[in-house]
């Protein structure tokens, strides 16, 4: 939702970045107030992942030029888990597995270390199994999911949603959902797409990386980004979307071709 005034959140001003040696990210502006949702599509290959990883602080990409500005704080001096406990959330595409460790552990070591971050007290074993099971409901979860290892063995929807029941427990300030619809079929998608619109709040903020409309039935954003060869070359209401599902990237591409160096 679009609040008039509401808090810059996170502020991304000419953002660079590389991955082995490879300039990806080749200027980047973005402004995400609370409150607000979020979209950036684009072509294969246009930078959307690694701007989302590098914003989570991936060690696999390395920027080389910008700032990105969270609460006030530089974002690109904190390393990973500080940006994580700070409430930076980053949904991967694809969700590793981590064999051995428990989900139910994973959570509750993670949901704990953001508590400490905000100066509350750690939950014990019973308070947290008391919060897992409603959590659960938001994703329609079977609880037996708690008790294997983290996505060991889960089916895509699965892990997808397991990644909105994180999401859910930490309470981002900030939610960046890199194509989270990636694999769903349609039930998956409407319970993964109904646990993020519940999420979403006047004190919070989502960004939505995907490739196609029918997500955005679903989370319908504030404003769409078009990202190509490294940059936001357009952006728009979420009327954007639906032309760019009717029409393509050519017509932006041509549009924005002297902005973007073709």
């Amino acid at each position: 939702m679009i609040i008039e005034n509401s808090e810059i959140l996170l502020s991304v001003k000419d953002l660079t970045a590389e991955v082995d040696g490879n300039s990806i990210l080749k200027g980047v502006n973005l402004a995400v107030r609370s409150g607000e949702i979020h979209a950036i599509m684009g072509p294969n290959g246009s930078g959307k992942s690694t701007f989302s990883k590098a914003l989570a602080g991936h060690p696999a990409y390395e920027v080389t030029g910008g700032e990105a500005i969270f609460q006030g704080k530089n974002l690109l001096e904190m390393e990973p888990e500080e940006r994580a406990r700070a409430g930076v959330f980053l949904a991967f595409q694809y969700p590793l597995e981590i064999p051995g460790v428990s989900n139910l552990d994973f959570l509750r070591v993670a949901y704990n270390s953001r508590r400490k971050e905000q100066g509350l007290e750690e939950l014990d074993a019973f308070d947290f199994d008391d919060l897992i099971q409603e959590k659960l409901d938001v994703v329609k979860m079977d609880a037996a999911f708690l008790n294997r290892s983290v996505n060991e063995g889960f089916s895509g929807g699965e892990k997808k949603r397991n990644e909105i029941l994180q999401m859910a427990l930490l309470e981002p300030k900030i939610a960046i959902l890199d194509e989270t619809d990636s694999g769903l079929d349609i039930d998956a998608l409407k319970i993964v797409a109904n646990g993020v619109n519940q999420l979403a709040s006047p004190e919070n903020a989502t960004i939505l990386i995907t490739h196609y409309q029918r997500l955005l039935n679903y989370i319908v954003p504030d404003y769409v980004h078009v990202m190509a060869r490294g940059q936001i070359i357009k952006s728009g209401g979420k009327e954007l979307a639906l032309e760019l599902e009717s029409r393509g990237y050519d017509w932006v591409l041509e549009q924005a071709g002297a902005e973007v160096g073709v």
